[in-house]
């Protein structure tokens, strides 16, 4: 654990955070500071100040939130583009099934250590 020194409506706030997250901790408290500057809430109390901040992103947050539900989907490409990228993925897969006839050991790598970035939590 680390500590970073936040200042936050001219207020400094020292707080612990995971190493290596001290340069996103400061630059969240810059986000947090310039919504306390927006809201001119700087010469209320400190946790009026920081309510004020905590609202204001609670808002943009639900307002994006709002909009990204709204929004309509991409375009499906269209069925030349779909054609040609099916094309190219027959071509992908059977260049490495001649590559793995050529190098057996080449389709036997260990993946095991990779974790799978399709998968959403």
């Amino acid at each position: 654990m680390s500590n970073v020194t936040l200042s936050i409506g001219g207020r400094r706030f020292t707080i612990a955070c995971a190493d290596g997250e001290e340069g996103h901790v400061v630059d969240l408290s810059r986000t947090v500071d310039a919504k306390v500057a927006q809201s001119g809430s700087a010469s209320q109390t400190e946790t009026r100040m920081l309510l004020y901040a905590a609202l204001m992103l609670a808002d943009e947050l639900h307002e994006t939130q709002r909009e990204l539900a709204n929004a309509s989907p991409a375009p499906a490409p269209s069925p030349e583009i779909a054609a040609r990228a099916e094309r190219i993925a027959l071509r992908l897969e059977a260049l490495a099934q001649k590559l793995e006839a050529q190098h057996p050991k080449v389709g036997h790598l260990d993946t095991g250590h990779l974790e799978d970035r399709t998968t959403t939590s």
